[in-house]
């Protein structure tokens, strides 16, 4: 990478949702680690700050040592420098080494400015959000990753090599899984499976433009 470059999310990217999960959230996530997993958003919205903040601190351990980066959903970073924000707001963005925004259409990518990235959704049917969508499938996908301004990565429903494969073949740099990862009895070979059906070997990057321009327009 060159200075003006950024390492974005890209592979398996695993969101964090300790309702759904077999054992301690930490453990489960050490495996996913373990797996190949380099990017964990972390929600747990609902924790006071203080517990929160212990949280990330504790998955910041656990991705040191691998080059990892978490990434915290919402505006406050909890004294990181990544951040993932939902499609409502704020706008504009906080100024932070990362960020990324959630998109659903093509009206919520024209509202990105200076995010890195984005994640698109929902892809498929997802059992942790019973009838959300409307479902994009991999062609929207592949409709909104081809005019997005900034890489794009797939969430919804995304549990098999197969479906990882095909979200990669529409234009994303990887994918977003929450429940298929909180749930499954060895989360480190599902994500083995995952990252091997994303091809991704290398984070992409994201170049910083003179004024903040992007390079792509959404239409």
């Amino acid at each position: 990478m060159t200075p003006g470059d950024r390492a974005i999310p890209a592979g398996v990217v695993v969101l964090t949702d300790r309702r759904q999960t077999r054992r301690p959230l930490v453990d489960v996530i050490a495996g996913a680690v373990d797996g190949g997993a380099r990017w964990v958003v972390l929600r747990e919205k609902d924790l006071p700050r203080a517990e929160r903040a212990a949280l990330a601190a504790r998955l910041r351990a656990l991705l040191a040592p691998v080059a990892g980066t978490l990434v915290v959903a919402g505006p406050d970073p909890l004294d990181g420098d990544a951040v993932h924000l939902p499609a409502a707001g704020p706008y504009p963005p906080p100024s932070l080494r990362l960020v990324g925004r959630s998109c659903h259409d093509a009206a919520e990518l024209r509202r990105l400015s200076t995010e890195d990235y984005a994640i698109l959704s929902p892809v498929f049917p997802t059992p942790s959000k019973p009838g959300y969508g409307p479902l994009l499938g991999p062609r929207g996908l592949a409709r909104l990753a081809r005019h997005s301004p900034v890489p794009v990565l797939a969430l919804g429903g995304i549990g098999a090599p197969e479906q990882a494969a095909a979200c990669v073949a529409a234009g994303a740099v990887g994918v977003a899984v929450m429940g298929a990862v909180m749930r499954a009895p060895d989360p480190a070979e599902l994500v083995r499976d995952l990252a091997r059906a994303t091809g991704c070997v290398e984070a992409p990057t994201v170049r910083a433009a003179a004024g903040g321009s992007r390079a792509r327009e959404v239409p």
